[in-house]
């Protein structure tokens, strides 16, 4: 189910439609016309824009909340993390329209109601994440610094900081991803007038009809997702190894 979509898309994206004799030729065509061609370019940087300012904005915003839960009762932990949990029981496309009401009239620009469409379905995912990692941490590490001559500042920077590390990473991944690749969320709140790589997917493969444009896109895509996971996920290694 993972794979031969996958190869289908691989496919695509290297070929292009021949001739009665050949009717398939493969081609570097349509990764030529990609990036020889500025707009596309321009989206590309666009939505990796978008995607990391989107991750910052919810690691600012989602630590402190997650810290906040976290030093809560156990009663009220379960409490807070299910009104955080709450929201995304509602389909995000809902969530999203509802934005869109919300911002119809206001006098942001396109730019910032995409942004804050993308904050807030996708601020929950790095507030569980952080939350998890500083749930686990042991309350004694905290007082034992305290012991060796740290102030509350201190043990925070130099143990609470630490041991969250994984959640953040776990956050940045489940934030970046699904933003770097969103297309609704820009096509809704930004009145289409703010393209992303994900409108441009969308556009070639139901629109145009363009499925080995479409599909080059889309592996192009593949290959900066899995990229910033590997360098994520290699940032999280050296951190435990450290």
């Amino acid at each position: 189910m993972i794979i031969l979509p996958m190869l289908i898309i691989v496919f695509y994206a290297f070929s292009t439609q021949g001739n009665s004799l050949i009717p398939v030729k493969l081609t570097l065509d349509n990764f030529a016309r990609f990036f020889s061609d500025s707009i596309f370019v321009e989206v590309l940087l666009r939505s990796l824009k978008l995607a990391i300012i989107t991750t910052i904005i919810c690691i600012l915003i989602g630590y402190p909340a997650a810290y906040f839960i976290a030093k809560l009762s156990p009663d009220n932990q379960s409490i807070a993390v299910l009104l955080v949990t709450l929201p995304q029981l509602i389909n995000m496309l809902v969530r999203t329209y509802a934005w869109r009401g919300i911002l119809l009239e206001s006098p942001f620009s396109p730019e910032v109601k995409v942004y804050i469409g993308m904050v807030y379905n996708f601020l929950p995912f790095m507030i569980l994440q952080i939350y998890t990692s500083l749930s686990k941490m042991d309350p004694s590490l905290i007082s034992a610094a305290n012991d060796l001559g740290c102030d509350n500042r201190m043990a925070f920077i130099k143990v609470t900081l630490p041991l969250s590390v994984p959640g953040i990473i776990s956050g940045i991944t489940l934030v970046f991803l699904p933003a770097v690749s969103s297309f609704f969320i820009p096509k809704l709140l930004g009145g289409g007038s703010y393209v992303l790589v994900g409108n441009l997917i969308e556009n070639y493969f139901v629109t145009t009809g363009d499925w080995n444009f479409g599909s080059a896109i889309s592996l192009i895509m593949a290959v900066i997702i899995l990229i910033s996971m590997y360098f994520t996920r290699k940032f999280d290694y050296d951190k435990e190894a450290i």
